[in-house]
Formats: C-alpha cells, sequence, structure tokens
C-alpha cells in the first residue's frame, strides 16, 4: 500500500518539459533558476534548466511543483555527496 507508514516512496510527472510534479521530497538543498537540488526519500535529485521556480513545496506531504525550460533530471549517489562535502570541509 502506498503511503505506508515507513514506506519510501518517489515519483516524477513531467508536462511538456515545462511542469514538474515530484513527491517524496525531503529538503530542498539549493536552488536557483538554472539548477535545483532536492533529497528526496530515495535519493538526491538534480534539476537542471532555465528559469527554474518552485511553485509549491510542501515538505510534510512531500510535495514540490516548478515550472520552467527543464533541460535535465539526475540522480546522485547520496555517499557520492558527503565524499565531496567531506573534502570541501578538512
Amino acid at each position: 500500500m502506498p503511503g505506508a507508514q515507513g514506506e519510501q516512496h518517489h515519483g516524477l510527472e513531467l508536462h511538456d518539459r515545462r511542469l514538474l510534479e515530484i513527491t517524496g521530497v525531503t529538503k530542498v538543498e539549493s536552488f536557483d533558476e538554472h539548477e535545483i537540488a532536492l533529497a528526496t526519500q530515495l535519493g538526491l535529485l538534480s534539476v537542471k534548466g532555465e528559469g527554474l521556480h518552485i511553485r509549491h513545496l510542501d515538505l510534510e506531504q512531500g510535495d514540490l511543483k516548478l515550472d520552467g525550460a527543464i533541460h535535465a533530471l539526475s540522480y546522485q549517489q547520496e555517499s557520492r555527496r558527503k565524499g565531496r562535502l567531506s573534502r570541501l570541509l578538512k
């Protein structure tokens, strides 16, 4: 059953490369008009494009909607990000 306690979920719905709806968002790491970096229940997600704008954000529900010219979606492994951060802090 989706949404059961302790169950992880994450989904993407892209409309005409202009509107992106994301579920399972736990944190917005950073954002500007060219890139939005998100932590989701199933990994780190980077959305790249032009004129990106967060239209709706509800971290309690894990929902995010953004619009703009969306060029790329990519996931990073958590350990890779932590390794990069630890090198910066040394």
